[in-house]
């Protein structure tokens, strides 16, 4: 029993390679286009807590996650020099038969995916989005940049924080900066990182890193957000190098790796929450489209995975499509996802006031803990 026989989804993230699949195998009839003809393949490292791998694994890819990705159950906290101050437990938010947190090479997490959908079945077009929707009672029609059109049950946008398909709809909320801007690079892994650690203070608000493989990690620093055309893209490997000489232990080797400014990442942390209405008729919201935050629990993904999951469920276990259905998708999901991204909002917040005295830790464990609990 399904509510639907033919789904549209935009975008072709985590988020909506992932529907795709979970719709796919209850027997829903999913075309997937994405606007990047490469389908997305870039970046540099993703850290998945427990709530993210708990519904990687109904995707069906938990496998190879494992096999790709590094996984630990500790994070240690280290001052600017590198010395380790404390190391805790980490709470396994996706029950005692997953880690804590497994750090993964970002691409290399798409790749599983797409792979995942192309063994689906769902139909892919990249190089290709939605130019125009028109909907009525029972359908929606869709044109797309190749001149090709369709009619669909349902329309996911799952296009990301900037959701052309949002706009189109007419929800008008749109992401706010938050102050900071993160740099992130991939680089080979030492030895002696076999967890995240994180510093505060040094240049940076904070300074860390995640092991993503046998010889691979990710390392990220956080600042105060500089102006678009503050730094030139060329400049990106100096000025990351520059800011991650100034910590010590693992970082050491770390920054020697920084040399090559194309594959140095700089963004600026954004805050998005659609507070009304997610759908508009036949067409819903999923992911970043509906909620984005900064990455200061690292829950983005997790967020994001969880949103397809519900949708999935209550497409496939219900035999009717309506707005009770998409507002009940919304209203389970809302309350979860608001914790998260005023959470993040606020470590943030304390980072930029230069707060020492904010219970940090206390947050992201009350945080973690609410994540333990299904969505």
């Amino acid at each position: 029993m399904t509510s639907v026989s033919t789904v549209l989804v935009v975008g072709g993230g985590t988020a909506g390679n992932s529907l795709a699949v979970l719709l796919s195998r209850a027997g829903v009839e999913v075309d997937l286009v994405e606007v990047d003809p490469g389908w997305n393949v870039s970046g540099s490292g993703i850290t998945l807590q427990g709530n993210a791998l708990r519904v990687l694994r109904e995707v069906g890819v938990w496998e190879r996650v494992e096999a790709d990705g590094f996984g630990f159950d500790d994070l240690g906290i280290t001052t600017p020099d590198g010395t380790v101050v404390h190391v805790q437990r980490d709470l396994r938010a996706g029950g005692d038969d997953l880690p804590a947190t497994v750090g993964m090479q970002r691409p290399r997490l798409q790749e599983i995916l797409a792979d995942a959908v192309r063994a689906c079945g769902a139909g892919v077009r990249l190089g290709c989005t939605v130019t125009s929707l028109v909907q009525d009672g029972a359908g929606v029609d869709v044109a797309f940049t190749d001149g090709t059109t369709g009619r669909y049950d349902l329309v996911v946008a799952a296009d990301g924080v900037n959701s052309a398909v949002r706009e189109a709809i007419g929800i008008t909320d749109r992401p706010e900066p938050t102050g900071m801007g993160v740099w992130r690079v991939p680089a080979p892994r030492p030895a002696s990182v076999v967890r995240t650690d994180l510093a505060h203070g040094g240049p940076c608000f904070l300074a860390g890193y995640c092991p993503t493989g046998e010889d691979t990690l990710y390392a990220y620093l956080v600042e105060p957000g500089r102006g678009r055309d503050a730094l030139d893209p060329a400049s990106y490997a100096d000025e990351m190098r520059r800011l991650a000489e100034g910590y010590g232990g693992a970082w050491k080797e770390i920054a020697g790796h920084i040399t090559d400014p194309a594959r140095v990442n700089y963004t600026w942390t954004q805050r998005l929450l659609v507070e009304g209405p997610w759908h508009r008729g036949r067409v819903v919201l999923a992911g970043d489209a509906a909620h984005a935050c900064p990455p200061t629990i690292a829950q983005g993904a997790a967020m994001s995975l969880e949103d397809v999951l519900v949708l999935a469920e209550l497409l496939t276990t219900r035999d009717t499509l309506d707005d009770a259905l998409l507002t009940e998708y919304r209203d389970r999901r809302l309350p979860r996802v608001r914790m998260v991204v005023d959470n993040s909002v606020q470590l943030g917040t304390w980072m930029l006031e230069g707060n020492r005295d904010a219970d940090a830790p206390g947050l992201i464990g009350r945080t973690m803990a609410a994540l333990a609990r299904l969505p």
